[in-house]
């Protein structure tokens, strides 16, 4: 950016992205109704990276996360524990640990879209279907360039980056 406004315009975007982290935390983009706050973000982005790439080990979990395995071991504990995720022995090797979503939490993440899906839709209510998808376009983008940037600063060489959903 070469214009004047340049710092401005950067100051207003750090600000504004301040206050949505802030403000995301405090309400826990959570949803509506009874499903409101009812799954912390660690178990939400756990559980849909299950949905999406189906049974995996903790370290293939970890590495699609851009997060250590020690972490995803004591995020996965509890929703093992509450069973919506399922350890189970790898198919070839029989030592192999592979966890994989259970039906009790494929029904949970269920609800827990539709009550988030709920809430996305009442606060883009009076945005017009494009203005929702470049705001969707945009914050991807966004996230995928804070994802490349911390996958550049802390991964090691080799490790597969982080996809913006992490």
């Amino acid at each position: 950016m070469t214009t004047a406004s340049a710092p401005a315009l950067l100051d207003s975007l750090q600000h504004q992205v301040a206050v949505f982290a802030r403000r995301a935390e405090q309400t826990r983009l959570g949803g509506v109704g009874q499903v409101r706050n009812s799954m912390d973000r660690a178990a939400y982005l756990l559980l849909n990276r299950l949905d999406k790439e189906g049974p995996m080990g903790v370290k293939a979990l970890a590495a699609s996360m851009g997060i250590d395995s020690s972490t995803v071991t004591r995020q996965v504990a509890p929703l093992v524990d509450t069973g919506l995720v399922k350890r189970t022995s790898h198919p070839e090797d029989g030592r192999a640990v592979v966890l994989q979503l259970s039906p009790r939490g494929q029904a949970r993440l269920d609800e827990v879209r539709s009550s988030r899906r709920e809430l996305m839709a009442e606060l883009t209510q009076d945005w017009a279907p494009e203005e929702r998808e470049s705001f969707c376009a945009l914050l991807t983008r966004f996230n995928s360039a804070l994802s490349a940037r911390q996958t550049s600063q802390t991964a090691p060489a080799g490790e597969v980056p982080a996809t913006p959903e992490s």
